[in-house]
């Protein structure tokens, strides 16, 4: 059983990002009847968490949840004496599970993006980790799916034969559907964010010096100024006021 580091109103999972990987598999592997939904959650998941209850309660029924974004594992060492979270890049979470289990008993399925970034996507993939089991990849429309077409794309992913299902659709849709296909079939869903784009080479990923710093965020809202500016704007504000009303509510139970 993993522990848990409750963290602006999300039960973030205690990992480091070498132990991430790993937990993963190991949960893929060893699965059963029933499916499991994983997480990356930053600051702007944190912020969407606060202002919808829904969304949170969809967040703290996932297996895992990991603290995607230095400024998350900055503010648990601010608010906790310890465990302290540790950084777990959705990205590079993403080719380290590649890596490690390349000769072993996972079998990828890669939901989201475009028909052109999968394309480029597996053809990265299967350059870089030329022994994954790549089983399967579908790019669902932009709009709402009927129950039919649900259907049938969950009927494709089980006859794929896929332990892990990759889904990138963008926060907070993507963790939606983790948590469906959690329930809905024997596999790990992961909601991945922006690692298809990365991994495709279809987007720019920031600088590696920039990670230590917490200033990812800053390359993405540089790069993807339109896109991105509400996003950062008001889910950073969001954040830091889940953060104090987790603090003040931690003060408030001590007196008591």
């Amino acid at each position: 059983m993993t522990q848990k580091v409750p963290l602006g109103h999300i039960n973030f999972t205690l990992a480091s990002a070498t132990e991430a990987p790993h937990n993963l598999i190991k949960a893929a592997v060893g699965l059963k009847e029933n499916g499991m939904a994983v997480n990356f959650a930053n600051a702007y998941t944190i912020a969407l968490a606060r202002a919808d209850e829904s969304y949170r309660q969809v967040l703290n029924m996932s297996a895992f949840v990991f603290a995607d974004g230095r400024p998350v594992a900055w503010m648990s060492r601010l608010l906790h004496r310890a465990p302290h979270l540790h950084q777990v890049r959705g990205p590079e979470f993403f080719r380290d599970v590649f890596r490690i289990a390349e000769s072993g008993d996972i079998r990828h399925y890669l939901l989201g993006s475009t028909p052109d970034v999968l394309e480029k996507l597996v053809s990265n993939l299967k350059r870089d980790f030329p022994h994954a089991a790549i089983v399967g990849s579908y790019s669902p429309p932009f709009r709402s799916m009927t129950q039919e077409e649900l259907a049938a794309q969950d009927s494709a992913i089980e006859s794929s034969g896929a332990n892990v299902v990759w889904v990138g659709l963008g926060t907070p849709k993507q963790d939606l559907e983790v948590a469906r296909l959690a329930s809905s079939l024997p596999v790990v869903a992961v909601a991945i964010g922006a690692a298809f784009d990365f991994s495709a080479g279809t987007k720019r990923e920031a600088p590696r010096w920039l990670s230590p710093l917490g200033l990812e965020w800053t390359f993405r809202l540089i790069t993807e100024p339109r896109r991105l500016w509400k996003r950062y704007l008001f889910g950073n504000i969001g954040f830091v006021k889940a953060c104090i009303e987790q603090k003040l509510k931690r003060e408030v139970s001590g007196r008591a």
